[in-house]
């Protein structure tokens, strides 16, 4: 089987996932959290196959398929990524699969900003990691955390290769036009200020799942990818390469997010220094973690604020209001880049599940060739979904988006 280990190393956390690249089956997912810090918590998840599985057993591989799982859960004291695998490494030695029975082939790990360096999955070597510390500059709450679980990964896993797939690499097609910003090429160039995007990974999965699903090409395919989930981003495709995304130098640029401001006038910035006195932390501080649904309508959570929109609370009504607004501004601004579009997809926490959000940012795009069916809007599932109606020259969809499978089989590629 072509195994394959998925590692995403945050700050504070770190998920994993153990996948069968070729088939895309999961065998086990799970969570530390917390890590270095007071309470932290772990998390495994298995198919109940798996349990007969466990250290030095030569099970078959569990098969998740019956959807009975068992999830093993405890209070952790991690303080670092190289204690945080060895706590993952003994939820698979006690709870299944055996990793001795059945090995990944590969890991495979999230890397947030590659640069202009990276453009697809790298085989990690010293010097790709020595490129990714470097790169911590434009993300670092990011790359360093990654880099982190590189390193205790690599410790855990010696003899296999480990494979970088960056966030940013899918946006690597986009033109000048579009990643350059309008300031002193010089000053850009020295500081590495422009657009580079994010998300990529969920966008590329996206955009070819849903070709597979309407049966036609990727590469033939006008697409607008819509990840709504805490953050958010939008990305123009054209023939399967990105072409045009929302977020820019940083996750900051673009959409309203969960606790991120999106668009700003760049004056605001200066106004908050010289006139409410806030520091270049305290802008940071309200910008990513203030500011967005959270600073509009007091919540952070789309279905609290949905909640709270529909009991009558007019802040929570404003924030979805300046929500679909700037949805829909994207939305018209890469049906214009794109020349047209085929194909619109909502994908991640919010695109898939919020029948409000999606309705409220395709109202009034008949004109333009989008017609939302409300009564397909309004079913719910797990699967991908047309929610366009029949006679729409606009294919409408719902894409559940799966990060963790498209890491795997760049991974598998790569190696």
């Amino acid at each position: 089987m072509s195994l394959v280990l998925v590692i995403n190393s945050g700050s504070s956390s770190l998920k994993y996932q153990l996948i069968e690249a070729g088939s895309g089956r999961s065998l086990a997912s799970g969570l530390v959290e917390r890590i270095g810090r007071w309470g932290g918590r772990a998390k495994h998840v298995a198919p109940v196959a798996a349990t007969s599985g466990r250290e030095g057993d030569a099970a078959e591989a569990p098969s998740p398929s019956s959807g009975d799982t068992v999830t093993r859960e405890r209070e952790v004291d991690v303080r670092d990524h190289f204690a945080a695998f060895d706590v993952m490494l003994e939820a698979f030695a006690e709870t299944g699969p055996s990793l001795v029975a059945h090995p990944p082939v590969a890991v495979g790990h999230r890397v947030v900003q590659g640069g202009a360096r990276f453009f697809e999955p790298t085989v990690i070597t010293d010097l790709v990691k020595i490129n990714i510390d470097e790169l911590s500059t434009l993300a670092p709450l990011h790359n360093s955390a990654n880099l982190e679980g590189i390193e205790a990964a690599q410790r855990a896993f010696p003899d296999v290769p480990h494979v970088a797939v960056f966030d940013t690499a899918f946006h690597q097609t986009m033109p000048p036009a579009a990643y350059t910003y309008a300031i002193d090429r010089d000053v850009a160039a020295k500081h590495r200020i422009r657009r580079y995007g994010f998300h990529g990974t969920s966008h590329r999965y996206v955009s070819r799942a849903a070709a597979e699903f309407v049966g036609r090409p990727v590469e033939e395919l006008r697409q607008i990818v819509l990840h709504l989930g805490n953050g958010a981003s939008a990305c123009a495709i054209d023939g399967g390469r990105s072409v045009d995304t929302s977020m820019g130098m940083t996750p900051l640029e673009g959409l309203v997010m969960g606790t991120r401001s999106g668009d700003l006038d760049p004056a605001v910035l200066l106004h908050l220094q010289r006139r409410a006195g806030l520091d270049v932390d305290g802008v940071d501080e309200l910008l990513n973690r203030r500011s967005g649904i959270l600073g509009l309508g007091g919540h952070a959570d789309m279905r609290d604020l949905v909640d709270a929109s529909e009991a009558g609370d007019e802040r929570a009504s404003l924030a979805l209001d300046v929500y679909a607004h700037r949805l829909k501004a994207y939305i018209g601004a890469y049906l214009a880049q794109l020349g047209g579009v085929d194909v619109i997809s909502f994908t991640a926490g919010v695109g898939e599940n919020s029948v409000r959000v999606r309705a409220a940012a395709l109202a009034g795009l008949e004109r333009l060739g989008i017609e939302l069916d409300p009564v397909r809007n309004a079913v719910r599932g797990s699967e991908t979904r047309v929610i366009s109606t029949d006679a729409s020259p606009v294919t409408l969809l719902v894409v559940p988006t799966n990060e963790e499978l498209e890491i795997a089989r760049q991974t598998l590629a790569a190696v």
